[in-house]
């Protein structure tokens, strides 16, 4: 699946966006599917503002966001669940966990959309590999915040996709927890033929990225 930006401004930046160069706002861009993508983001810059229009949470923006030549903007509610379900998988910055839910019924919510793409052992053997095998049954209000980060990051493997998102997803892990999650988040990828592409303030080295670009 080819994800095109065409031109791309979000309402809120409209008057700041020419002021400072960037390689994405208001550029024309074509990514594909197997491409590592790093968009380095200062603060201020539209990093999660970003996030939210490759996801279709805002619409509040000029230009266009294709994928596969399907315009995202356009995208009736049905196609757009389907994109979501099948295409496109998330770690929000805010995580978007449900608080008086456990771990493991968290990430059961994303794998249950496809329930024939995984299974629950899966889910063992991925958290084993996250270091969060003990926590699984612990309800997310109880969770640290790197824990949280961790488990969002396995809730998004838990689907299929040609397309990872994801914001700032190891900015509370330590350097040992951030070389597990970038390992599977490695193989996940490797094994779906999919993209990625990871928000970030800094440059780092998390990655072999095809592309590396400030926003």
């Amino acid at each position: 699946m080819k994800l095109e930006l065409d031109h791309l401004i979000p309402f809120s930046l409209k008057d700041t966006i020419g002021r400072r160069s960037s390689a994405i706002w208001d550029q024309s861009l074509s990514f594909e599917q197997s491409e590592f993508i790093k968009i380095e983001a200062p603060s201020g810059t539209g990093k999660t503002t970003l996030t939210h229009l490759l996801y279709r949470v805002r619409t509040d923006y000029t230009g266009s966001i294709l994928y596969d030549l399907d315009v995202l903007k356009n995208m009736d509610d049905d196609s757009l669940a389907a994109l979501r379900r099948m295409h496109v998988s998330i770690a929000f910055q805010d995580l978007r966990l449900f608080p008086d839910l456990s771990a493991r019924e968290n990430i059961e919510i994303k794998r249950l959309l496809t329930p024939d793409f995984s299974t629950p052992e899966l889910i063992n053997e991925m958290a084993a590999q996250l270091g969060l095998s003990s926590i699984l049954d612990r309800k997310i209000r109880f969770c640290s915040f790197g824990e949280q980060q961790r488990i969002a990051i396995l809730r998004a493997l838990m689907q299929p996709f040609e397309w990872l998102i994801l914001d700032e997803p190891f900015s509370h892990l330590d350097q040992k927890n951030i070389v597990n999650c970038t390992a599977l988040i490695n193989t996940s990828c490797k094994q779906r033929n999919a993209g990625m592409i990871i928000m970030g303030l800094d440059q780092d080295k998390y990655f072999n990225y095809n592309r590396e670009l400030v926003l």
